[in-house]
């Protein structure tokens, strides 16, 4: 999948520290990309906006 295209944003969740860093990308029609940011011509990996979701509704429901 070609995301050159993609407008990738660092999560909010990240530090400024540099340490573990996750990028999305949205803009991209049926996809929602994710990479890490210290290694952006690395790998990605992509979802449904629908799994996506879920996923993070699982992160934030609590115990």
């Amino acid at each position: 999948m070609d995301l050159t295209r993609a407008r990738w944003r660092k999560s909010t969740r990240s530090g400024t520290s540099g340490g573990n860093c996750v990028e999305v990308a949205d803009g991209i029609p049926g996809v929602v990309g994710v990479r890490d940011s210290k290694d952006p011509a690395g790998p990605a990996l992509t979802f449904s906006p629908a799994s996506w979701c879920a996923f993070l509704t699982r992160l934030t429901e609590r115990p």
